[in-house]
């Protein structure tokens, strides 16, 4: 029962990060096709390499995942915990794509996390879940939106004698990297969170004593997101990249630049799993937001924003509730 329960979060976990990967593929790469500084075939062949070399850079983001959200019951009861929390969050992906709206993959897990351990009596670490995620939740966005309001301001500024078309046309070429630095980050944080819950189930069956994540996860888990950036997610790249509002190539950059310094930062110094589409969304926000406050289209942004609050009970619900199905037909 137990080689049987690993063997499966494995599976589902790759699975998860497969969906991840389709579903979060347009934060990095929508501002590039919606202003045709890539086709869209290669933006997303360039986003899902780039998605594959992040998974590499760090694990720090994995070991808070692993250990400082939950305290998982040991053996079958853990694994179970585990198992449900990645179909919660599986199915919260699907849902969003299915509707178009750029949740939060990482919320989604968590929440499954927290609401598959609530179910089975486990220990939720709520000192960890306010500063390693909340704070971060409620912060990256709104550094998100500043830093690509300033930014963009400052190219307006910096750029404001020259011509249209040729600046056009230079910042179609910068989007390829900023996009590219967007795709590495998305790796970064994204592909780690799937690293720590894969481990989490390593400890708790008690086929390893810490947290550190062995290479063949890395390998695995950055495969299965680099499969799942490739095949798309078409619907939430139209609404990152045209219904929230209007990008040109310059905006674009901002946005996108902004976005990868807000990854970094919080993967390299804070440790912090945060949301790579909501961070984005906020950046795309604040450089929209240089033209006309009207231009941005608030509606779309209160549909997200109605997502975002709802990511955690979403993904959260389902796995408590398939943890106590489950529990109860599973001889433990």
């Amino acid at each position: 029962m137990e080689l049987t329960l690993v063997v499966l979060i494995i599976i589902v976990g790759l699975t998860f990060d497969f969906t991840n990967g389709f579903h979060d593929a347009a934060n990095a790469i929508a501002t590039s096709i919606s202003t045709r500084a890539l086709t869209p075939r290669a933006a997303l062949a360039m986003a899902a390499v780039m998605n594959f070399c992040g998974a590499f850079l760090g694990t720090e983001v994995a070991q808070t995942v692993g250990s400082g959200i939950i305290g998982a019951p040991e053996e079958t009861s853990g694994l179970l915990l585990v198992l449900c929390a990645l179909i919660g969050a599986i199915g919260w992906n699907v849902f969003t794509w299915w509707r178009g709206l750029p949740t939060s993959s990482s919320h989604a897990l968590i929440g499954g996390l927290v609401g598959a351990a609530l179910a089975a009596s486990a220990t939720v670490h709520w000192s960890g879940i306010l500063d390693k995620v909340i704070l971060p939740m409620l912060l990256s966005p709104l550094v998100g939106v500043v830093l690509g309001y300033l930014l963009h301001t400052g190219i307006l500024w910096v750029f404001r004698r020259s011509a249209p078309r040729r600046i056009m046309r230079r910042f179609r070429l910068a989007q390829t990297v900023s996009a590219a630095a967007m795709g590495l980050g998305h790796g970064l944080q994204d592909a780690q969170k799937t690293m720590g819950v894969i481990v989490l189930a390593l400890v708790t069956a008690g086929w390893q004593d810490d947290f550190s994540v062995p290479v063949w996860v890395i390998a695995a888990v950055a495969l299965a997101m680099a499969a799942g950036t490739y095949s798309g997610g078409r619907r939430i790249i139209t609404t990152l990249g045209r219904r929230i509002v209007h990008l040109d190539p310059p905006r674009g950059f901002a946005a996108e630049t902004a976005a990868a310094a807000v990854l970094y930062t919080t993967a390299f110094l804070l440790k912090a799993p945060i949301s790579t589409t909501q961070t984005i969304t906020a950046a795309i926000l604040g450089a929209g937001a240089t033209r006309r406050f009207s231009d941005v289209r608030w509606q779309v942004a209160r549909s997200i924003g109605t997502a975002w609050i709802l990511t955690f009970p979403g993904a959260g619900i389902p796995a408590a509730a398939l943890y106590f199905f489950l529990h109860s037909v599973t001889p433990v």
